[in-house]
């Protein structure tokens, strides 16, 4: 039986695909530097539009030219704190802030916009100002680089002047007084004050005003100084003034034998107090006439009235037996409207600069403590 021959109408089928060329490619080795995802990254940022590469290289320049602008103020801020410092003697850096951007463009002109001062704890006479803010402007620099700066020159200035109470509190109040703001120009002084071993109630008002360009003064007055319930102290020589019996005190003269005939027994204080020789003499002999005398209005008033100062030297037994010490009586002459004022005054003067003017305006008592205007023009800082 023979085997059928059949003929091959198509070309063979390659085993490996669909089909060959019918010249195959030489082999080379690959090349790992091509291709692959690198390359097409770099092909998608090269397909970005030029306009937005722009904006991402101006945006990045800007953030670095941005941050280098703001170190160099923050290094110039801190070099002319430590140069105010030295130069006007302060206990502390003032702080120091520039404004205007960029810096660095004005720093080579020469030339700022503004720049911020604040200036604590500054020695003004007795007191201490809590804070000199101030703002300078058009700030022209002398020196032969932005690197090299020697001074400047301050055309304008314009801030306020803060003299605390609470400053106030603890450099004068050292008799535990305590200044309150009390209207738009008055302060009031109250605590106590120790005098020959005794602890009086201390009361006065500060009047603040201007005096002159660079000063601050304080009229002081309603000084008063209280011995418990039984007496009031007012410096001065008038009759509502010197050393008085309170109204509570006088009034109790009814309820106090021993202390009123104290009182009716000396002829100069009877004459004072205006009472006849006959209803004294009645008062001296009968305990009932001598209530129904002290015990009067009119009486009251009288006592009241009595300077106690003027009897001290004279008549001490008396007022020992009122219960007065002959050691307060002593010394509270001393304490002078002078010296109560001085004690209690509030006066400062800004220092004179070299060159120019500083002037205090506005003057104000708030409730944190006494606040200034200040002005200032043709300053000058440093060598010029």
């Amino acid at each position: 039986m023979r085997t059928p021959h059949h003929t091959l109408t198509h070309p063979p089928t390659d085993l490996l695909g669909p089909g060959r060329p019918e010249e195959d490619e030489p082999w080379a080795p690959p090349n790992h530097r091509r291709g692959g995802p690198r390359r097409r990254r770099r092909g998608r940022f090269a397909g970005l539009p030029f306009a937005l590469k722009a904006t991402v290289v101006l945006l990045t320049g800007a953030a670095f030219l941005t941050l280098a602008d703001r170190w160099a103020v923050l290094y110039a801020e801190h070099r002319a704190a430590d140069a105010l410092r030295d130069r006007l003697r302060l206990a502390a850096a003032p702080e120091v802030e520039i404004d205007g951007f960029p810096f660095l463009t004005q720093l080579g002109d020469k030339r700022l916009d503004a720049v911020r001062l604040t200036v604590p704890d500054v020695a003004a006479d007795r007191v201490s100002l809590a804070r000199v803010s101030a703002t300078a402007r058009d700030v022209t620099l002398s020196g032969d680089g932005p690197t090299s700066v020697r001074g400047a020159r301050v055309p304008r200035l314009e801030g306020d002047v803060l003299l605390s109470f609470a400053d106030l509190n603890r450099e004068l109040g050292a008799s535990q007084v305590t200044f309150t703001g009390e209207g738009r120009d008055r302060v009031r002084a109250s605590g106590t004050l120790p005098v020959a071993g005794h602890d009086l109630r201390l009361r006065a008002e500060a009047q603040i005003r201007r005096q002159g360009e660079r000063g601050i003064a304080t009229h002081i007055g309603g000084m008063r100084l209280d011995i418990g319930d039984l007496a009031t102290y007012r410096p001065g020589t008038r009759a509502s003034e010197g050393l008085h019996l309170t109204p509570k005190a006088a009034a109790g003269l009814a309820r106090e034998t021993r202390k009123a005939k104290a009182l009716l027994s000396v002829p100069a204080i009877v004459e004072r107090l205006g009472v006849p020789d006959s209803a004294v003499r009645e008062a001296l002999a009968d305990d009932g006439k001598l209530a129904e005398l002290t015990g009067s209005t009119r009486f009251a008033r009288q006592a009241v009235r009595l300077n106690l100062v003027d009897l001290a030297l004279d008549h001490p037994e008396v007022l020992r037996r009122l219960g007065l010490d002959p050691g307060l009586l002593d010394a509270l002459p001393r304490l002078t409207r002078p010296v109560l004022a001085d004690r209690l005054s509030l006066a400062f003067e800004l220092p004179e600069p070299e060159q120019g003017e500083v002037r205090l305006r506005d003057v104000r008592v708030e409730k944190e403590g006494i606040r200034v205007r200040l002005t200032g023009s043709g300053l000058a800082v440093g060598r010029n």
